[in-house]
């Protein structure tokens, strides 16, 4: 068989043809949505590519080489774990104070959507440290400050290394605040007036548990928008929505989707 053959003319285009194809098929499975970040899931509503997830959690994690990160006004926040049956969110801050390292402090900021969407769960604090006796939230808005679970500001100060510095430097037991998201959502730390914050989650479950075994992060609770996902997945396709108009679609291929589900349309 030469070249010149027609037999092999037809048996090198249908090589050809199937390579062709072969790579075309490889290339939109690559550019779809992808599905992890390193070891975290990346299941609806969100989305590490852009058009994929739901558009209320448009551009809000970014994935890296080594880990994955929610993205607010105030900075990157590492992702720790994320639970799609709970609907919660657990990130770290690292610019915080905890039990082992006082940090400068800073403001905790989410866009509207954010506190919105996927604010702080109900049970997770902040704790405002080494307030000012002229801080609002001990004169005027002192009712925003609340026991939790029987913990004091002495044990705080008095348990954590890092944080027996107040007790030394002012040779007394510094004001603190146990509050909600809401606090430091619409009072800046400078407004507080504390040169320190610290968050915990899981406080429900932290009565009679000390401060070096607390929970140091930020849980963050999201609900999930009903757009016909389900019935999309079903079919074999991927949630996603339309970049320009924010449209709920149906991903089948790198060229396909549909408004409600995939049909015959997935590769």
């Amino acid at each position: 068989m030469t070249s010149q053959d027609p037999s092999f003319v037809l048996l090198f285009r249908f090589k050809l043809t199937v390579l062709i194809i072969f790579l075309q098929f490889l290339a939109a499975t690559a550019s779809l949505c992808r599905t992890f970040c390193n070891n975290i899931p990346i299941n609806y509503p969100f989305g590490i590519d852009d058009g994929c997830g739901a558009p209320q959690f448009r551009r809000m994690l970014n994935c890296s080489a080594t880990d994955l990160f929610f993205l607010t006004p105030s900075g990157s926040y590492k992702i720790q774990t994320i639970d799609y049956n709970k609907k919660t969110v657990v990130i770290f801050d690292p610019s915080m104070s905890t039990c082992s390292i006082l940090q400068p402090h800073h403001d905790f900021i989410m866009t509207e959507i954010q506190s919105a969407t996927i604010p702080p769960s109900p049970d997770t604090i902040f704790v405002l440290m080494n307030c000012s006796i002229d801080s609002p939230v001990l004169n005027h808005y002192r009712s925003l400050c609340f026991n939790f679970s029987g913990h004091s500001c002495d044990e705080l100060y008095g348990s954590c290394t890092s944080f027996k510095l107040f007790h030394i430097l002012s040779n007394a037991t510094p004001p603190c605040c146990f509050t909600t998201y809401d606090t430091v959502r619409f009072m800046s730390m400078n407004i507080l007036d504390c040169t320190h914050y610290t968050s915990v989650y899981n406080v429900d479950a932290l009565k009679g548990v000390g401060p070096l075994d607390w929970l140091y992060g930020i849980k963050l609770s999201y609900s999930l928008p009903d757009l016909g996902c389900e019935r999309c997945a079903k079919s074999g396709g991927t949630c996603g929505f339309d970049v320009e108009t924010q449209v709920f679609v149906c991903i089948c291929s790198t060229t396909t989707n549909a408004t409600r589900d995939c049909g015959n349309y997935c590769l």
